[in-house]
């Protein structure tokens, strides 16, 4: 009983804090909260999660604010993730489903994550070396001539001019497309390279090596492996009150977007949310800082991630929410596309 009462207390510290950006006194508690308690009982439990690390007093006099202790504590024990309301979820869905191609899915997901949660949003191209062989399409354009058309589970296509050794009929390219399908189709790209070299038979016009050559080349393209988009980065201008501790090191990083990645973390399946609070990330200089992440891709196959960076003031619930819905739409329009 005394354990859920402090839980309550920390959790409604929290929820303050993140709202007014000021320190939490027990007589705002009491006023704002249906604690159900005495302000007394509520200043005993303050004073027993300060104790255990939980919330601390920046200055004599003020209020309390939580540690990322505390901060870590809220997250691990909510009971359920804001969620969605109908008009987001509907804008969500409206603004996505409008896009062109794999680039205008990646820009139009970080702004609407930068939008929803008024954070700085990062989302990471779709990692080919992870991907799989959906379809090759050959198309010809003339009768020793073809266009090469590779198609990945990430949403991406490659397309590729190639010259035939000896002029090809229908029946013929029909049958080249076949191979090169059965070879790859379904099949991880380093896997697929392996068993479309595999596929040229031994005696060959030139015709199937000369695709083969082109569509190997295609795969160990990795040009979009490090590729990532950021959106928000104005919205740290609301935390102008811990510029150096939280704002600079973050707007440093927008310009190396290897630190971006690491900081994101490895991509997890399954809609899992993960939530890294200040010094739990991989780099001191973002002791201030949380990540809210989760990865996306066709499937329940975490093939990028995606998430938001902020100081560690900010709403964990409606973020969580928010990273999780985004990256709910964007799978589901790699899965149909």
């Amino acid at each position: 009983m005394q354990e859920e009462r402090r839980l309550a207390v920390l959790r409604a510290i929290v929820e303050d804090y993140v709202s007014t950006e000021e320190p939490v006194g027990s007589k705002a508690l009491v006023e704002r909260h249906g604690l159900g308690v005495s302000p007394a009982t509520v200043r005993n439990d303050m004073a027993a999660l300060e104790d255990e690390g939980y919330i601390t007093q920046p200055h004599t006099s003020a209020g309390r604010v939580p540690t990322d202790k505390g901060y870590r504590l809220f997250v691990d024990r909510l009971t359920t993730v804001k969620p969605m309301s109908a008009a987001e979820k509907r804008a969500i869905s409206t603004f996505l489903d409008g896009a062109v191609d794999l680039d205008d899915v990646v820009q139009r997901s970080v702004r609407m994550l930068s939008q929803l949660t008024r954070q700085v949003a990062v989302v990471q191209y779709p990692t080919l070396s992870r991907s799989t062989v959906r379809h090759i399409e050959l198309v010809p354009l003339a009768p020793n001539r073809l266009l090469a058309v590779l198609i990945l589970s990430t949403g991406r296509v490659e397309q590729r001019l190639v010259e035939l050794g000896a002029d090809l009929g229908d029946a013929e390219l029909a049958e080249l497309r076949n191979r090169v399908n059965r070879a790859a189709t379904g099949e991880v790209i380093s896997e697929a390279a392996v068993l479309l070299r595999a596929a040229v038979p031994e005696v060959d016009d030139g015709s199937t090596a000369a695709v083969v050559d082109v569509l190997v080349d295609a795969m160990v393209d990795h040009r979009s492996d490090q590729r990532i988009a950021v959106g928000g980065a104005a919205n740290l201008a609301r935390y102008g009150d811990s510029f150096d501790s939280a704002v600079r090191p973050l707007l440093e990083a927008l310009e190396e977007h290897v630190v971006l990645l690491k900081l994101l973390g490895e991509a997890s399946t399954g809609g899992m949310v993960t939530v890294r609070i200040g010094a739990e990330g991989p780099y001191e200089q973002f002791a201030s800082t949380s990540v809210v992440a989760t990865g996306y891709g066709p499937r329940d196959e975490a093939l990028a991630t995606l998430g938001i960076v902020g100081p560690t003031r900010m709403d964990y619930p409606g973020t969580m929410s928010a990273v999780r819905a985004v990256a709910r739409y964007v799978s589901r329009i790699l899965d149909e596309s």
